[in-house]
Formats: C-alpha cells, sequence, structure tokens
C-alpha cells in the first residue's frame, strides 16, 4: 500500500507562486510514474503534470506549460509541483497520483494511476 500526502498549498495573489509537495509511503517510490492532477468546483479532474520514474519524461497540460515544473527527488520520495505566475483560473484541489505501470502508458489519464493523496487546496486571487 502507498501512502500519499499533499502540502503547500494555500491562497496567493495572481502572479504569486506556490510549491506543493507530495511525500509518498514505501520503499518503491522511484519505481512509480508520478503526475498532479486538479478539480476545480463543478469541473472534471484533470492532469496538470507527469513525471516518469527518472525525470527524462515530463508532460504538462498546455495552460501551466512555461508556468508549472514538475520534479522529484527518489531519496526523498517526494514529487513536486513548482507553480509560478499564478491565475485566477488555477484555483482548484490539487491532487498527487502515483503509477505503478513500468511504461506509464496511461500517464495522461486519471485511470493510468493507482494511488491518490487527499489533495490540497490552491486559490488564487484576483
Amino acid at each position: 500500500q502507498v501512502q500519499l500526502v499533499e502540502s503547500g498549498g494555500g491562497l496567493v495573489q495572481a502572479g504569486g507562486s506556490l510549491r506543493l509537495s507530495c511525500a509518498a509511503s514505501g520503499r518503491t517510490f522511484s519505481n512509480y510514474g508520478m503526475g498532479w492532477f486538479r478539480q476545480a468546483p463543478g469541473k472534471g479532474r484533470i492532469l496538470v503534470a507527469a513525471i516518469n520514474w527518472n525525470s527524462l519524461n515530463l508532460y504538462y497540460e498546455s495552460s501551466v506549460k512555461d508556468r508549472f515544473t514538475i520534479s522529484r527527488d527518489n531519496a526523498k520520495n517526494t514529487v513536486y509541483l513548482q507553480m509560478n505566475s499564478l491565475k485566477p483560473e488555477d484555483t482548484a484541489v490539487y491532487y498527487c497520483a502515483a503509477s505503478t505501470d513500468p511504461r506509464f502508458t496511461r500517464a495522461t489519464m486519471s485511470g493510468g494511476y493507482d494511488y491518490w493523496g487527499r489533495g490540497t487546496q490552491v486559490t488564487v486571487s484576483s
């Protein structure tokens, strides 16, 4: 069983920055593909960014490209999401997720992930 715990959310003004962290339990974190999803009120959960086990393959949703950066530290069992130039439309609950698929073939789909955190709220004021 893998437990994921997100932190770092909060209230920030437009143009500001936040850094989300997701700490994972278990000794096989370095084998997992990881993703950050978000869900705004009344909307579906969408992938924001994903990173494979060795950080060589990255994915970003088009609206966050050049503003958000996903990274991971396998020694610390942690994945990060650095969010810069935040906009009100970035307001959502952000979820961390882990995929045990060795080839990470469904990285862009919520169904491709096996474990989920409880989420952290990010609110961007205008």
